[in-house]
């Protein structure tokens, strides 16, 4: 097969749309998220997505599927929470490597079975690291700005386990991703460097940040350059967005990325802002117009959705991105 890199210097590559907003259509009750195995369970899991690979496979195989089906080259694992940090939340810190192994494997069945259906156009899993729901950069407390609910090493730990799960389950890529702290990625990056020592292997790592507002700046209060310039110290195959803002706000800050990202650039964004109830209501042929823009531009490698994309919004933009070639890729001197 060919390598991935190989393929993001001929075409656009399609990254998959949001999974919560596919799993929301279910309508699932805590049952569903408890299953036989956790029915004795001390805590509520209704809400808690990731445990879904192991209760309800069936579910995140379907949503796999699906996107693969419009138009997705890449499918990212059901593992936005799938550390010990975050699924400490739900007291189940203890499945975290299982969790992260069943959602890669699960994701890697599907993405076989569609390259095998067409070779000429192989699928990819990325294993999804999502920020965790702790901040290295800012203090919870308002009264002692001094304070941190984590540490670095702990972060580097929880997402070094993490990643581990991911590989052994066959992710063909890692994607650090929703990064509103550079510093928890920095973390995340300096565990998934110390396992690849350790396992005598490497994969190809893709980084996308977050802008939070108009500002054009992350949580942590980043600008997109300096973004660009805190994770440039890792070899990495894709820094980009995602999250946060609808295509058009994204747009800006794709473009200084266009200009300075010496890797290929990867955009994701949601379906416009959400509304006053949270959802987000741009539609697939609206969102796609505004993407048309940055196909237009040449502005990315890699194109996909985050909050309130579906399949159908997928396949809008595969059908796009057919019509464009890539972003060229310019490593300065």
């Amino acid at each position: 097969m060919k390598k991935i890199e190989d393929i993001l210097k001929e075409r656009i590559l399609i990254l998959d749309g949001a999974m919560g907003t596919m799993i929301q259509r279910h309508k699932l009750e805590e049952e569903d998220f408890r299953g036989d195995r956790f029915k004795n369970h001390s805590h509520l899991l209704k809400g808690n997505n990731d445990l879904l690979s192991i209760t309800r496979p069936d579910i995140i195989k379907d949503i796999h599927a699906q996107y693969f089906e419009a138009g997705a080259d890449i499918a990212e694992t059901n593992t936005f929470s799938g550390t010990t940090i975050a699924q400490a939340d739900y007291y189940l810190e203890h499945i975290v490597y299982e969790l992260n192994f069943q959602s890669a494997k699960i994701a890697k069945e599907v993405a076989v079975q569609f390259t095998q259906r067409e070779p000429d156009k192989p699928r990819f899993v990325a294993g999804a690291v999502g920020p965790t729901n702790r901040t290295l950069s800012i203090s919870p407390n308002v009264n002692d700005p001094g304070y941190r609910a984590v540490t670095f090493d702990q972060l580097k730990v929880a997402y070094k386990e993490q990643v581990k799960g991911l590989m052994d389950g066959g992710a063909d890529l890692l994607l650090v991703e929703t990064i509103f702290d550079t510093l928890n990625a920095k973390a995340a990056l300096f565990g998934i460097q110390e396992l690849f020592d350790e396992e005598g292997k490497t994969l190809p790592i893709m980084v996308s940040g977050t802008i939070t507002d108009a500002s054009g700046r992350t949580l942590s209060g980043q600008t997109t350059e300096a973004f660009l310039i805190s994770v440039s110290h890792v070899p990495l195959l894709s820094v980009g967005l995602n999250c946060a803002l609808g295509a058009r706000q994204l747009r800006p800050y794709l473009q200084i990325l266009n200009e300075q990202s010496p890797f290929f650039v990867s955009a994701y964004p949601n379906a416009g802002l959400p509304n006053e109830f949270g959802q987000y209501d741009e539609g697939p042929d609206e969102m796609g117009s505004q993407i048309d823009e940055f196909l237009k531009e040449g502005l990315v490698n890699i194109l996909g959705g985050c909050c309130g994309t579906t399949p159908a919004h997928i396949k809008v933009i595969a059908e796009l991105a057919k019509k464009y070639k890539p972003r060229e890729v310019v490593v300065n001197a």
